[in-house]
C-alpha cells in the first residue's frame, strides 16, 4: 500500500471515530460539501491532483521509467572547461541544454555542425550560471566530439543593450534557439536578477532574446562573434494572466515557501506566426493562489467523492500551505517578426494546488497534434505518496496550439525515476527532440547533481528514444544512445 493510500485510510479511520463519538459537525466539514466549494477551470487545461496521484500506480512501468545507465561509462564533457580568476583551468558543470532547432523542432544543421546551448559554471559557485555554446560535426556523436565555443555573452553585453531589465542581470537561465529562415541563430533565454530586497529585484526573471553571430575561422572550429539585437521581450508577468515577482515577494514580509517562476522560453511557429511558450505561475484572472484554491473542484478532478475526501485530507495536511501557494503554469505569448511582444495569451496548462514549478516546457507539432512536455520534481509537489526523489517528464496533447491539452498515458506521466540524488546517474531536465520522418523522439538530459562530487561534474546524460503515438508514449527498449546525442541516425 502506498503512502497516499495509507493517508486516505487514516482519514477514513478518523472519520469513523468521529461518527462513533457523535461528531457529526466535524464529519460534515471534513467529508461533505462546504460553502466555499466551487468548480472553475478558467477555460484552461488543468494538471489535477487526481491525475498526479494516479501516476504513483504507474511507477515502475517500463514504458515510463528512465533507462538505467551504467555509471562506469559516464564521462565529464572534456571541453567543458574555463579559466578561473587566477588563470587556472577548471572543469565546469553543464546542466540544462537545448539544441539549435528548426522551426518545426527538429535539429538544425549550421554549416555542417550541430549546436547546443547550455548552462555551465563553476561547481563551487552556484551563482556562476551562464550560457555556453557547444558544437560538433553533424556526423559525429561521441561526447568527446563536442567542442566549447565559450560563453555566448560578454560581461558587458547586458549594459551595451541599453535595456532597463538587462542592466540588473545576475545570471542567464534556460531557453531555446532557432535557426531562422534567413540563416541567423536566434537565442531565447531567461535574464535573472539577484535576490535583493533593497533593490526590489527578488530574483526577477525576464524572457530575453539576442541574435548570436557565429563564424568559422578555420575548418572544424566555430567562434561566437558577439551578439546583436539583445533585448527583453516580456518582463516578469503582467499580474492578471501571469503572476509577477512583486505579487510573489513584494509588499511586506517574504514567504520563503513561495516559488516564483517566469522562465525557459521555448520558440515555435504556427501558420507564419511566432510564439514563445514558457514556465510561469497563474495570475489573478486564472486562479492565482491562496486558501480559496483548496476548495476548487477543478483542481482535484475525478468524482465529487474524491474531491471531498482529498480536500479533507489536504486541509489537515502539512503540505496545505504549499498547496495554497502552488499555481504553476505553462504560459504562451505571441511575438512580432522583430521578436518583440505582440500578445499575452491565456495559459496552456496550470497546476494549481499540485505544484508551483513545471519547468522547461518543450512543445512541437507532429501528425497534426501539439505535444507539450514539462519537467517536474516530486520535491515541489503536494501529493501524498510522491516524495523528494521522484523526477518526472510530464506530457500533454492537443489538436491545436491553444488546447485543450489532455494528459498523455491517462495521467500525464511520460518519464519517471526515483534515484538517490547522490547517484552519479541521477538525471533531470529531460528534453524531447522530434526526429525527421519518425514517430520516435530523442530525449536528452543532464546527469549528476551539481557540486555533489569532487571528480564527477554535471554532464550530458546518455540520450535515449521515446515513441509517441497520439496520447500514448513509451520508452523504446534498448535505445540508449551516446551522452549528449541529439539525432538518431538510424
Amino acid at each position: 500500500m502506498n503512502l497516499r493510500k495509507l493517508a486516505k485510510t487514516a482519514t477514513l479511520v478518523t472519520l469513523s471515530t468521529v461518527i462513533l463519538a457523535g461528531g457529526d459537525g466535524l464529519l460534515a466539514n471534513a467529508a461533505t460539501k462546504d460553502s466555499k466549494d466551487h468548480n472553475e477551470d478558467y477555460g484552461i487545461s488543468q494538471i489535477t491532483r487526481s491525475d498526479v496521484s494516479s501516476m504513483i500506480e504507474q511507477h515502475g512501468n517500463p514504458n515510463f521509467e528512465v533507462p538505467k545507465f551504467d555509471e562506469s561509462t559516464i564521462k565529464n564533457i572534456p571541453s567543458a572547461t574555463k579559466k578561473d580568476e587566477n588563470g587556472n583551468e577548471m572543469r565546469m558543470d553543464v546542466w540544462d541544454t537545448w539544441p539549435l532547432q528548426n522551426a518545426d523542432g527538429t535539429v538544425a544543421e549550421y554549416n555542417g555542425y550541430h549546436i547546443l546551448f547550455g548552462l555551465a559554471g563553476d561547481p563551487d559557485n552556484p551563482n556562476d550560471t551562464f550560457i555556453y555554446m557547444f558544437y560538433k560535426d553533424a556526423d559525429d556523436k561521441s561526447i568527446d566530439d563536442w567542442k566549447n565555443a565559450g560563453r555566448v555573452f560578454d560581461e558587458d553585453d547586458k549594459y551595451k543593450a541599453n535595456d532597463k531589465y538587462l542592466k540588473d542581470q545576475s545570471e542567464e537561465w534556460s531557453g531555446s534557439a532557432t535557426f531562422t529562415s534567413d540563416g541567423e541563430i536566434r537565442l531565447f533565454y531567461t535574464n535573472r536578477t539577484e535576490f535583493n530586497t533593497e533593490k526590489e529585484l527578488y530574483g526577477k526573471q525576464t524572457l530575453t532574446t539576442a541574435q548570436v553571430n557565429v563564424s568559422e575561422p578555420k575548418n572544424g572550429t566555430l567562434n561566437v562573434d558577439g551578439v546583436e539585437d539583445h533585448k527583453s521581450i516580456f518582463e516578469g508577468g503582467d499580474g492578471s494572466v501571469y503572476q509577477n515577482v512583486q505579487q510573489a515577494f513584494g509588499g511586506g514580509d517574504i514567504n520563503w515557501n513561495e516559488n516564483h517562476t517566469f522562465r525557459d522560453p521555448h520558440y515555435i511557429e504556427e501558420n507564419g506566426r511566432k510564439y514563445l511558450v514558457f514556465e510561469a505561475n497563474t495570475g489573478t484572472d486564472f486562479g492565482y493562489s491562496g486558501e480559496k484554491s483548496l476548495y476548487n473542484k477543478a483542481y482535484y478532478g475525478n468524482s465529487e467523492e474524491y474531491f471531498q475526501e482529498e480536500k479533507a485530507n489536504l486541509l489537515e495536511s502539512p503540505k496545505r500551505e504549499f498547496a495554497e501557494l502552488a499555481n504553476g503554469a505553462i504560459g504562451i505569448i505571441e511575438i512580432n517578426d522583430d521578436y518583440t511582444l505582440k500578445k499575452v495569451m491565456d495559459p496552456l496548462v496550470a497546476s494549481n494546488t499540485v505544484t508551483d514549478e513545471i519547468e522547461r516546457p518543450n512543445i512541437f507539432k507532429k501528425d497534426g497534434k501539439w505535444y507539450l512536455f514539462t519537467s517536474a520534481r516530486g520535491s515541489k509537489m503536494t501529493i501524498d505518496g510522491i516524495d523528494d526523489e521522484d523526477i518526472y517528464l510530464l506530457g500533454y496533447v492537443a489538436n491545436s496550439l491553444t488546447g485543450e491539452f489532455k494528459p498523455m498515458n491517462k495521467t500525464g506521466i511520460v518519464l519517471h525515476h526515483d534515484l538517490d540524488p547522490y547517484d552519479v546517474t541521477w538525471n533531470y531536465a529531460h528534453y524531447a527532440i522530434p526526429q525527421e520522418n519518425s514517430d520516435e523522439v530523442v530525449v536528452t538530459s543532464y546527469m549528476t547533481n551539481r557540486g555533489y562530487f569532487e571528480e564527477e561534474k554535471s554532464t550530458f546524460a546518455p540520450s535515449f528514444k521515446l515513441e509517441l503515438n497520439n496520447k500514448k508514449s513509451s520508452v523504446v527498449e534498448d535505445s540508449i544512445l551516446e551522452q549528449g546525442q541529439i539525432v538518431d541516425e538510424e
